[in-house]
């Protein structure tokens, strides 16, 4: 049985080696934001760098594996509904809102959410890396480099599937930004097994 995140929240737990977690979209073009820490260590964390420097391109999908800032192999890609997500763009905090939005009173975001989640675990705020955004649409320029954020590609039901190779600690969000769910919040399920 999934467990549901709420919209614009987040939350953390534990996986084990050998574990495989589902991240699902229940109905259709919502992002959630995926940060994965060692457990046995937690300044060892996903890292887009490394991850986009060794997979030579910046789309992942089914068959890459995800690597931590010491070039250790934390997840795999395993299945793949959507085929594209994001991993260049930062969770969304109270300053994007704020600097991109020009809220007053802005939404603290997927980064407030994943720092008050993480931090039982150790992770502090300076510790939050970018994030894997599952089902996040950015398609980039090839001449400028320009970024956009389009509509998820994610149809209700829709998954993605890693396979935890090492023990971890993972934030995972229902986004905040609604320029990255197509105008609206919804929420996220997720389950191991």
């Amino acid at each position: 049985m999934p467990h549901e995140i709420a919209p614009r929240s987040g939350v953390a737990f534990t996986i084990d080696k050998g574990q495989r977690l589902h991240v699902i979209d229940p109905q259709g073009e919502q992002v959630a934001d995926l940060l994965a820490f060692n457990r046995a260590d937690v300044r060892e964390a996903i890292s887009s760098g490394r991850t986009l420097d060794y997979a030579s391109r910046i789309f992942l999908t089914t068959g890459d594996p995800l690597y931590s800032n010491r070039s250790n192999v934390m997840l795999d890609i395993v299945e793949d509904d959507v085929g594209r997500h994001d991993f260049l763009l930062t969770p969304c905090s109270k300053d994007t809102f704020r600097i991109i939005y020009g809220d007053e009173d802005p939404h603290r975001g997927c980064f407030g959410n994943l720092a008050e989640a993480l931090a039982p675990f150790g992770v502090s705020e300076d510790m939050i890396p970018t994030a894997f955004n599952v089902f996040m649409n950015v398609p980039v320029d090839g001449e400028t480099g320009q970024l956009r954020v389009e509509p998820p590609r994610s149809k209700a039901g829709d998954r993605i599937v890693f396979e935890a190779r090492m023990d971890l600690v993972i934030g995972l969000t229902a986004c905040s930004a609604l320029q990255s769910n197509n105008g609206s919040f919804k929420p996220i399920h997720w389950q191991v097994d």
